[in-house]
C-alpha cells in the first residue's frame, strides 16, 4: 500500500472519524505546504499533530502563542557562555520538522511575521548568521475563528502563506462514543512509525515531478480568473494561489498512486486550498455567502477543456 494511505489509516486509530481531514493534512505535507487549522479548542488538533509526528518520524515542537511570546522564542537567540567566554546559539522552538503554533492569532504581529518568514524562506537569521531549517519542515498553526478578545488577526497576505485552511469540526455521535471509550488511555502509544523523514522528502519530490497536461493548467487558470471577475468577490485568487492549487493537485495525485494530475485532483482540494485566498465584496456579505460557497459554485460552473 502507498505509505501515505497507510499513515491515514494509522492516525485514524487515535483521531476517530476524521479520515478526510487526515488525508487532506497528509496531502498538504506532501505538497510541501503549511496548514492553518481554524477550530474551537478541544477537538483534537494537538493529538492530530502528535500522531503525525510519530507516524512520519518527525521531530515535533509545540508553542502556545500568547502576547509575550517573542520572535527569539521561535527562531532562537545567542546566549553568552561564561565558561567559554563566547556567545552560543540556542535553538528556537520552530527549529524542528513539525511545529505546532497553537493560537497563532494571540501573539504579536512581530512574532507572527517571524514564523511566517520561516515558513516562506525555509531559513532564519540570528545576529547576522543565516541558518537552514531542517527538512522537511511543516507548520500547523491553529486559531479560534470565534471570539476576538486579545487576538491579532492575520493579514490576508500572511494567511495566503498557508497552503490550506481547514477545520476538524466536532466528531459524529458514533465517533464521540469511541473517543469516550478510550479516554483513559494514552492512545498515541499504539501508533507505529510508518515513514522516515527521508521517505517523506521522496514523496514530496514525486509530487513536484508529477505530470500536468496543458488542459489542467488551463483549468486552474479558468478557476482563478473566475474569482477575479465575480461580483461577490472583492479580491480574487493571486498567482501564489494558483501555484498552491497546482501543488496540492499534484500531491493528491501521488496520494492516489498516480504520477499525473486529473481534474478530480483539483476538485478534491479546491475548497481548502482556495477559500482563504479570496475576500468577499460588500454584495457577497449582504447575500450571506461564505468563501467556501463561492469557490464550490465557481468550480461547478467551469468545464475543463480538451
Amino acid at each position: 500500500m502507498n505509505k501515505l494511505k497507510s499513515i491515514t489509516n494509522e492516525i485514524s486509530k487515535v483521531v476517530i472519524g476524521k479520515e478526510d481531514v487526515i488525508k487532506l493534512l497528509i496531502v498538504s505535507i506532501t505538497a510541501g505546504g503549511h496548514i492553518l487549522l481554524e477550530d474551537i479548542p478541544g477537538v483534537g488538533k494537538t493529538t492530530l499533530a502528535l500522531a503525525l509526528s510519530k507516524t512520519l518520524g518527525l521531530k515535533y515542537n509545540r508553542v502556545q502563542f500568547t502576547p509575550d511570546v517573542m520572535p527569539a522564542d521561535i527562531i532562537g537567540f545567542n546566549m553568552y557562555n561564561q565558561k567559554s567566554q563566547t556567545f552560543e546559539y540556542v535553538k528556537g522552538a520552530a527549529v524542528c520538522n513539525l511545529f505546532l503554533a497553537d493560537e497563532i492569532n494571540r501573539t504579536s504581529s512581530k512574532t507572527q511575521s517571524a514564523l511566517l518568514e520561516l515558513m516562506e524562506e525555509g531559513k532564519y537569521t540570528v545576529e547576522g548568521v543565516t541558518r537552514e531549517l531542517p527538512k522537511p519542515f511543516v507548520t500547523i498553526a491553529t486559531q479560534n475563528p470565534f471570539g476576538s478578545a486579545g487576538t491579532q488577526r492575520l493579514p490576508q497576505s500572511q494567511i495566503e502563506r498557508f497552503i490550506v485552511r481547514m477545520s476538524m469540526g466536532y466528531p459524529s455521535p458514533e465517533a464521540e462514543i469511541e473517543i469516550l471509550k478510550g479516554a483513559k488511555s494514552n492512545k498515541l502509544d499504539i501508533l507505529n512509525n510508518i515513514m522516515t523523514s527521508d521517505e517523506l522528502l521522496e514523496y514530496q519530490q514525486k509530487a513536484e515531478d508529477c505530470f500536468v497536461k496543458d488542459n489542467i493548467y488551463r483549468y486552474v487558470v479558468d478557476i482563478v480568473n473566475a474569482t477575479r471577475n465575480n461580483p461577490y468577490i472583492s479580491i480574487g485568487i493571486s498567482p501564489r494561489g494558483s501555484i498552491a492549487i497546482l501543488k496540492m493537485a499534484k500531491a493528491n495525485a501521488v496520494y492516489n498512486d498516480r504520477d499525473y494530475v486529473i481534474p478530480e485532483d483539483i476538485t478534491d482540494i479546491i475548497k481548502a486550498t482556495a477559500s482563504h485566498r479570496i475576500e468577499l465584496s460588500a454584495e457577497g456579505h449582504a447575500k450571506g455567502f461564505t468563501e467556501e460557497d463561492l469557490i464550490l459554485s465557481i468550480v461547478s460552473e467551469i468545464r475543463i477543456k480538451g
